[in-house]
């Protein structure tokens, strides 16, 4: 939302600074994100006269220019290009040193072709008050040379920009702002009655509302004998101070109705529209050309005002071309109407249409304004324009439900902690149109129509608050009691935070991905049920919950090898939504590795690099694992894994085959292709929620375990098995021999081809042998040796190689 500051004291008459109503407005919830101070900013460029203009002796497009800038100082010799450089001519000049917004540097000493230039005569697109850059400004020939320039072409109106919330609706016209700067001690609030305009005739066109629920009020009046052409420099200056285009006096007094009452309007040249008007849902395949040129295509849920020719606008959205107002109309229809907010939304979204009018009735308007705002657009028209005005036809409601809340007075106490005094209470209430009735203990606050977020005691504390200093709430330290300290995170919390230390340990980089993804991503990674589909989604390709990250960093990782950065690792931890779990909603980790961004190092180097394999992913998979305290010991690899993996690439970790904790390996080539990526890619996922809860039994103290004074053993075993034997199951069998005395169990070698039958297979173990107490004998290793051989034998059914 932007306006400047003497569009503002039309509605508030302060004498404060600028910068203190800035720091005001953030305080009290209207965020100021930007103040664009022109006269500032233009203060280095001064008028000045070029006295001669001679051809360049080096080209034949520049000109050398003698320039005088005034105060009495020797001409300046410029080089221009600009086909209007002439002797006579005044302009705008820029000295050595100054800084040119339009093309983003700062002015030096120059020699051009040979012809030395001491300063710049500027375009006004250069300075960044318009968009002309076909030749310089051309001032009238009594400007005062040497002055500054903005000074003189009355630059000096601050432009500020805020940042709306979308509950403030209010504040989307500067009336509102002023309102709430007069409730917080800024100036005082001018806010006189608009008085209703009598109507001299019947107006001769009737209105149809076919669904209330679409429009729940309509209001219409005829002008006659309108003479449209430009508007006032003052209405010029404003929409443009904003960034907006002057078009004609009617439209522009529609579009400072938007900004300036948060109002949106709307104008018809009367002699277009044919028959009466209806109000009502668009039939599928209907066309509207809109006023900014392109043909929409529409369905049944889009409301649209229609005429005996068709549909003639998108209810309130944008009008229609072929009932547009221009230099030839003379009679206009003005309509003020309320429309369904989540409609409005709806049909913006469908048809990616970012009007001025949808901002404002997505989030909803003031409806005691309907009418009111019809009397003050037609005063403006016939101030402007001339005319004849009908009576007004209004259709529903012409006002608001009444809104009255029970508010005790300690509620402010007793949520915010300060104490505001009932006087005072009334003041700030009363400034921001509420009404207060009662004295306590518990008043009846009446709610103003423009404020459809106030709902509740706990908003009307919230508003008094925000007036009063959000930094008078005092800092109040939570009762502790005497009883211990309960864990501040939840195991889940827990989990997350060492998630993502261990992944960012491996030289991951964070990433913060959509919630929402498109429902052909979340079918292939096995979601998109209609309970997971969003009744109103913020673009068409973001229309269900994410059932896994994994689309999310697959197209960031894209992203950045779209733009020349292929070797990337990111993960990210966060919520996904499942509906054919019980869970529903769980808590993911999840990574995706691209090009060389292996863990065994990043990027291609001479020193040696490699590309990101399954292993890479088994091991960021087992390292999130570590680091949430699952039982390592307890974990079971699966080959194979999700339907989104390479089915011969790929694992399942799990602790037996009813949890399964995460996948991880290659992406399937269907996949990338689905998503539109490029190969290969590894991922993996965890789900944090299934680890299960270490078990919290009484111990007795036991003393800290020491190394080990005695030399650890090793002997390593080679075992014939069938192909679908698991190695962990070999290993899980030798660990278990004797757990006391065998620290350590890993498979090194896997061998299957000549020399082994088929559908056998070679797996050779390590195992080390600590012991604890004393020096093991031959005989005494040879007794655990023997007992870890017939353990895995008769565990698997291997025979030891020989």
């Amino acid at each position: 939302m932007k306006f400047t500051l003497s569009w503002l004291k039309e509605h508030l008459d302060t004498d404060e600074p600028m910068e203190k109503l800035a720091d005001k407005l953030t305080m009290i919830g209207l965020e100021v994100e930007n103040i664009e101070d022109k006269a500032k900013a233009l203060a280095p460029f001064t008028i000045a006269r070029v006295i001669s203009a001679e051809q360049h002796p080096n080209a034949d497009r520049l000109r050398v220019c003698m320039v005088d800038t005034g105060n009495g100082a020797a001409p300046v010799q410029v080089v221009c290009g600009a086909p209007n450089a002439r002797a006579g001519l005044v302009s705008v000049f820029s000295a050595p040193g100054t800084f040119i917004p339009g093309k983003n540097i700062t002015l030096g000493v120059g020699t051009i072709r040979g012809v030395e230039s001491r300063g710049m005569l500027c375009s006004a697109a250069e300075l960044q008050i318009s968009e002309d850059h076909d030749g310089i400004m051309e001032l009238p020939a009594d400007a005062p040379i040497g002055a500054g320039y903005a000074q003189w072409a009355g630059l000096g109106d601050p432009v500020l920009e805020i940042n709306l919330t979308p509950n403030r609706q209010d504040c989307a016209g500067v009336h509102g702002i002023a309102r709430d700067l007069s409730a917080a001690d800024m100036g005082r609030f001018k806010d006189p009655a608009i008085k209703p305009i009598k109507g001299e005739f019947p107006c001769p066109v009737k209105v149809t509302v076919e669904d209330a629920g679409l429009c729940p009020g309509f209001a219409l009046r005829l002008v006659r004998g309108v003479k449209n052409g430009p508007s006032p420099e003052w209405l010029q200056k404003r929409l443009t101070s904003i960034g907006l285009r002057p078009i004609n006096a009617l439209v522009d007094i529609t579009n400072f109705m938007t900004y300036d009452r948060a109002r949106p309007l709307h104008v018809f040249d009367a002699a277009k529209v044919k028959g009466n008007l209806v109000v009502r849902r668009a039939r599928d395949g209907e066309t509207l050309l809109a006023l900014d040129g392109r043909t929409y295509t529409l369905d049944s849920g889009i409301c649209v005002i229609s005429d005996d020719h068709g549909v003639e606008s998108l209810a309130g959205i944008m009008g229609g071309e072929a009932s547009g107002c221009d230099a030839n109309t003379t009679d206009v229809l003005i309509e003020s109407a309320l429309w369904n907010e989540i409609n409005i939304a709806q049909t913006g979204r469908k048809l990616g249409i970012n009007s001025d009018a949808r901002y404002r009735f997505e989030r909803g308007v003031d409806p005691a304004f309907m009418v009111p705002g019809l009397e003050l657009a037609t005063k403006l028209v016939m101030e402007m324009c001339g005319g004849t005005p009908s009576e007004n036809v209004i259709i529903g409601k012409a006002f608001g439900d009444d809104r009255v809340i029970d508010f005790p007075l300690t509620e402010v106490k007793r949520l915010a902690g300060i104490d505001v005094p009932l006087p005072e209470m009334k003041r700030i209430l009363g400034h921001l149109g509420f009404m207060m009735a009662g004295s306590g203990p518990v008043v009846k606050v009446a709610v103003p129509s423009w404020r459809s977020d106030v709902h509740g005691k706990a908003d009307i504390v919230e508003e008094i608050v925000r007036i009063v200093g959000v930094d008078k709430v005092p800092m109040t330290p939570f009762e502790r009691g005497d009883a211990a300290r309960k864990p501040i995170l939840t195991a889940i919390q827990t989990r997350t935070r060492r998630a993502k230390r261990a992944l960012a340990a491996r030289g991951m980089v964070e990433a913060v991905t959509w919630s929402f993804i498109s429902k052909p991503h979340a079918e292939l990674f096995g979601g998109g049920g209609a309970d997971l589909a969003l009744a109103n989604p913020i673009a068409s390709d973001l229309s269900d919950m994410r059932p896994s990250l994994l689309p999310g960093l697959v197209a960031a990782a894209q992203a950045n090898a779209d733009r020349g950065f292929p070797d990337v690792a990111l993960f990210e931890v966060g919520q996904v939504f499942r509906s054919d779990r019980p869970e529903g909603q769980l808590v993911a980790a999840s990574g995706v590795r691209h090009g060389f961004a292996s863990s065994k190092g990043m990027g291609r180097h001479w020193s040696g690099s490699a590309t990101a394999d399954a292993l890479d992913a088994k091991a960021d998979a087992f390292a999130v694992l570590a680091a949430a305290g699952a039982p390592m010991q307890a974990l079971q690899i699966v080959p194979g894994g999700a339907s989104w993996l390479h089915p011969g690439r790929s694992g399942t970790i799990q602790i037996g085959p009813q949890n399964v904790l995460g996948y991880f390996g290659e992406l399937h080539p269907r996949t990338l292709e689905a998503l539109g990526a490029d190969g290969p890619m590894i991922a993996f996922e965890v789900i944090l929620d299934r680890i299960p809860d270490a078990k919290q039994r009484p111990t007795r103290a036991k003393p800290v375990l020491e190394l080990s004074a005695f030399q650890p053993v090793s002997r390593d075993f080679a075992f014939i098995v069938d192909r679908s034997v698991k190695s962990g199951d070999m290993i899980r069998a030798a660990q278990g021999v004797d757990k006391k005395l065998i620290t350590g169990v890993t498979v090194f070698d896997v061998y299957e081809g000549k020399g082994i039958d088929d559908g056998k297979k070679s797996v050779a173990i390590a195992v080390t042998i600590q012991p604890r107490e004393k020096t093991l004998t031959d005989q005494e290793i040879d007794a655990v040796a023997a007992k870890i051989v017939a353990e895995v034998t008769r565990k698997t059914g291997g025979t030891l190689r020989g």
